[in-house]
């Protein structure tokens, strides 16, 4: 019997042999037609269905329970199978508790229609106050009419007040037998402490992209809809891990395709219909990225942008890109909706790319998404973003750099020009420019090559070579050894303080790995030069002294005999020093 039919009965008025014109059952859409009526139809909740199936068979039912997770995974609907659950009775009337409700019998069948009596729900977000939960308080007092369990089902339950909580405390902790109390929330940081320890939670997950298409498979089937599988893929992904948002698309989806008169649900239109970006076209971006063509790079972010893509969206794009590439090198490719030619263009990206390089990309792509989302004009503030990338390209990693300043500047100016030597193969530009490699710049020296063709002959230059290597010996030679003579590899001096000979080793392996050459460093009698610090402190004495003696200064102490004279080390402004 149809629902039309039945509210006839209802009524005692014999049902007419066929509806009015306008009297057609309403379209439902698929979010509602095809909510999950037994937890067999619940998907990617096996952890939660299994735990409530052996708490059913023995017998040990919690009287509050609470579902928190996103929006659209079911939270609502595992409300209502658990009410089934507990209050279905059999086809033959005689059925206890199930994790398998029949469907059938009165109490699954009203549940099902929302319309059974002892099955209370509640919307905590039009319901906040404390009146509302007194009146919850009041009615447990009083047996179910007909079922077995008089259940409570509170929608959005973190709306409610901190009084209203408060005064549920109490009947939550010690409800009467015949009660249970359901909970759903998709913010349950919100929700009160002393609430959460008197409920048995579940956290419903996300649904995984490649359930969620298969499920939306099944659904066009029923439906006799034809869809491509790469449109599903599109419309699960994004759904983000939401049953809802994703039928809610596929019904907008359906609707889409039938305008175009054959019925298939299409990626393009998808694509064209929530403004995503061409994965396809995505990856022909990247690798414009990689190459460094600054001219096609702005040609196809004007192609993507010219039919409907949203710049946030194209770098949101890229920087998925990024990851997944990122996800190939170390192993953990997952995507299922990836085409094999996609997945070799990743493999030999993931090659090809190292992991400071791959890390700095993603860093420039989050830097720039940020830049896109605050921008009044976003497509010139995607290209700018693009446009660094590029630049950055050409810029060593910051160890390289290092290097190459402590070997001058012939050795700078030559290395970021060393990729574009030779023209690289078109797979291997991304790591070219991105990340050149290695040169004698940055190989490491070996003990027995020596890094410049003279050795130092100034005791400055000894200590710069030292700090090379370590800033401790550097400050050993700087503050605690007076020159008397420096003869190279040959150096006597005075200490100022005793110097043990286990750092004398290792300044002179220091001194050894820097230039070639075995170094003696001797304790001798004489005259001493100072130490470089104490050389620094004759110069600032000597420049305070030049200052009290200027006329002005001096008539100034004059003047103001309490007067003192303040030093800054840093003649810099405070504000560029913090800066």
């Amino acid at each position: 019997m149809s629902d039309s039919q039945d509210i006839f009965a209802a009524g005692g008025v014999e049902a007419p042999d066929q509806l009015a014109p306008g009297a057609a059952q309403p379209y439902r859409v698929l979010a509602r037609k095809y909510r999950p009526s037994k937890f067999s139809e619940l998907i990617g909740q096996d952890a939660m269905v299994q735990t409530l199936g052996n708490a059913i068979k023995r017998d040990r039912l919690a009287h509050a329970f609470l579902m928190t997770g996103v929006r659209g995974v079911g939270k609502t609907s595992t409300a209502r199978l658990i009410a089934k659950a507990l209050n279905c009775i059999g086809e033959d009337g005689q059925g206890g508790p199930t994790i398998d409700p029949c469907g059938q019998c009165e109490p699954c069948r009203s549940i099902a229609e929302g319309s059974f009596i002892d099955v209370i729900e509640m919307d905590a977000a039009s319901h906040t106050g404390v009146d509302d939960v007194r009146e919850i308080i009041e009615a447990v007092r009083y047996s179910s009419v007909s079922a077995r369990y008089k259940i409570y089902i509170i929608d959005e339950v973190h709306m409610l007040s901190k009084n209203a909580f408060n005064a549920l405390l109490k009947t939550l902790e010690e409800p009467p037998a015949h009660v249970k109390f359901i909970f759903a929330t998709t913010e349950v940081h919100k929700v009160p402490i002393t609430v959460l320890s008197r409920c048995q939670r579940f956290d419903l997950k996300r649904i995984s992209a490649d359930q969620l298409s298969a499920h939306f498979g099944m659904i066009v089937g029923k439906e006799g809809v034809t869809a491509e599988q790469e449109a599903l893929d599109l419309i699960a992904q994004a759904a983000e891990g939401s049953v809802r948002d994703g039928l809610s698309i596929l019904d907008q989806a359906i609707a889409h395709a039938d305008m175009d008169g054959d019925g298939e649900v299409k990626a393009a239109q998808i694509r064209d219909m929530l403004g995503l970006s061409d994965r396809g076209a995505v990856r022909r971006l990247f690798a414009k990225l990689l190459e460094g063509d600054s001219a096609e790079l702005l040609d196809a972010i004007a192609e993507q942008y010219r039919i409907g893509v949203e710049p946030l969206s194209l770098i949101n794009g890229l920087l998925s890109l990024s990851h997944q590439v990122t996800l190939f090198k170390v192993g953990r490719a997952s995507d299922p909706t990836l085409s094999n030619s996609a997945k070799q263009q990743f493999s030999d990206w993931a090659e090809q790319l190292s992991y400071p390089v791959l890390h700095r990309l993603w860093q420039l792509l989050l830097k720039g998404y940020q830049e896109v989302q605050q921008a009044h004009l976003p497509r010139e503030a995607c290209e700018m973003a693009l446009l660094r990338v590029l630049c950055a390209a050409d810029m060593p990693d910051p160890g390289k750099l290092a290097k190459m300043l402590e070997q001058g500047a012939t050795a700078t100016a030559s290395a970021p020009q060393a990729p574009q030597a030779v023209p690289p193969p078109p797979m291997a530009a991304p790591v070219a420019q991105i990340n050149p490699a290695p040169t004698a710049v940055s190989a490491p020296v070996s003990s027995q090559e020596p890094r410049a063709s003279a050795l130092p002959d100034q005791f400055s230059d000894v200590v710069k070579a030292v700090g090379r290597v370590s800033a401790v010996l550097e400050s050993i030679l700087i503050a605690d050894m007076r020159l008397i003579s420096l003869d190279p590899p040959n150096v006597v001096y005075q200490p100022v303080r005793a110097i043990a000979d286990a750092d004398i080793r290792k300044i002179t392996d220091a001194l050894r790995q820097e230039t070639g050459q075995d170094w003696k460093f001797t304790e001798g009698q004489g005259e001493a030069q100072p130490s470089l610090v104490e050389q620094e402190e004759q110069i600032r004495n000597a420049e305070r002294q030049a200052i009290l003696d200027a006329p002005m200064v001096k008539a100034a102490f004059e003047a103001f005999p309490d007067a003192i004279l303040l030093e800054d080390e840093d003649p810099r402004p405070q504000e560029s020093r913090s800066a």
